[in-house]
């Protein structure tokens, strides 16, 4: 992460449109990037879970939606302060793309107001579980409309012809993206080992009881 910033901050060149604001596109996208994915295994747990009902993947999906609900916080603030520095507006309601990755965080986390109403045993896991797998359609829809879209807060960046920026720069991009999935990688595993040892603890009192 911290050669990732240099890179992003120092080393690669500036946006001739944008100039020095475009820098947070080295960490916006590769958060975004990271948000969808965290979604995605959340709902592929999900679907394990109601496939093999192996009860280790209610525990799994669940903190891959947490990690996707903190990466797509870090998306939408992080959006609006680029949009705020290059066109002068933190939000604008007549943004597809804007209005469905909201949609998309929202519909996530009401996940957990779902899972926290039910007491915890395989009737949460699986309302849990099929609730995750609902939310997956949103994942391409929200990523297509960025895509296609056609105003100035999502400038399209990769073409069929390729990375519209140069060498340096893609470097960087693909540099920040690896980082950030890493981190997104590291904090999954120790949420779910601090989770599992803390399910341990508990079974472990109820036994001393």
């Amino acid at each position: 992460m911290g050669l990732a910033l240099i890179l992003a901050l120092i080393v690669a060149p500036e946006d001739a449109d944008q100039g020095i604001s475009q820098r947070i596109f080295y960490i916006h996208v590769p958060i975004a990037l990271t948000a969808y994915f965290c979604f995605g295994l959340g709902a592929w747990k999900a679907l394990l879970l109601l496939w093999r009902g192996d009860e280790r993947n209610d525990l799994e999906s669940y903190v891959a939606i947490h990690q996707g609900t903190i990466f797509g916080a870090l998306t939408l603030i992080t959006g609006s302060i680029w949009a705020r520095a290059s066109w002068g507006v933190w939000w604008t309601w007549s943004s597809n793309q804007l209005v469905l990755f909201l949609v998309l965080f929202l519909f996530y986390c009401a996940y957990f107001m779902l899972r926290f109403s039910l007491e915890e045993g395989a009737r949460r896991a699986r309302s849990s579980a099929v609730y995750a797998l609902f939310g997956v359609v949103l994942i391409p829809i929200s990523f297509l409309a960025i895509r296609l879209a056609d105003d100035f807060i999502h400038p399209t960046v990769f073409v069929r012809e390729g990375p519209q920026m140069t060498g340096t720069m893609f470097a960087t991009f693909c540099l920040s993206w690896a980082a950030v999935t890493l981190l997104a990688y590291v904090l999954y595993r120790v949420e779910l080992a601090g989770k599992r040892l803390d399910a341990d603890l508990r079974e472990l009192r109820e036994v001393l009881q």
